[in-house]
């Protein structure tokens, strides 16, 4: 009998779930083993998806694309590469950041996305310089009023379009620090730019 069939899920400890199993039977054409892996992860894929591009339908498209991408890529996986759950969730990841990336969403401070980039790119230009872009000049004034790891965890975050996971990896930061720094940077830029 098949590890993966419905009768046996019932039956298994939740963390013996086989994800690796499961791709390899998507891979084989097998639509229940997505569909185990969609009622063993759908949920939390949704709110990795969820917490990247801020709107739970957009969330849904999201893990929906995702699920079809796991689908028609579960040949590509390769159980010495890594784990299955990784490999799903990276999926998904992705997905979402992709298409948080193609929204440029807006900032809570009421600046969209590009005038940070504009003004991220031009920070270090100065009033009068044709490089000095006219409109973003109180958001480059603001920013360059941050200590370094505040602008950068911002830009990352916004602009960069990177996790807080992401950025605490990259900065060797705890996460906890990351976000701390990413919300004390946003109040200062509202404080200046008001």
């Amino acid at each position: 009998m098949d590890p993966l069939t419905s009768a046996a899920l019932p039956e298994r400890r939740p963390d013996d779930f086989d994800h690796e199993a499961a791709l390899e039977a998507c891979a084989r054409g097998e639509r229940f083993a997505l569909r185990a892996l969609y009622e063993r992860e759908g949920r939390w894929l949704l709110a990795v998806a969820q917490r990247i591009v801020r709107d739970a339908e957009l969330a849904e498209d999201v893990v929906q694309e995702a699920f079809l991408q796991i689908w028609q890529r579960a040949g590509t996986f390769r159980r010495e590469m890594g784990s299955g759950r990784g490999w799903v969730y990276t999926v998904v990841r992705h997905r979402a950041l992709d298409e948080a990336r193609r929204r440029r969403p807006e900032l809570s401070l009421g600046d969209d996305f590009e005038a940070v980039a504009e003004a991220a790119v031009h920070q270090d230009a100065t009033p009068g310089d044709d490089a000095w872009p006219h409109d973003e000049e109180a958001l480059a004034h603001c920013l360059a009023q941050l200590d370094d790891p505040k602008r950068q965890c911002v830009i990352d975050a916004y602009v960069e379009g990177y996790t807080h996971e992401q950025i605490a990896q990259r900065l060797s930061k705890p996460v906890g620090t990351v976000k701390s720094w990413i919300r004390r940077g946003l109040l200062a830029l509202k404080e200046c730019l008001s």
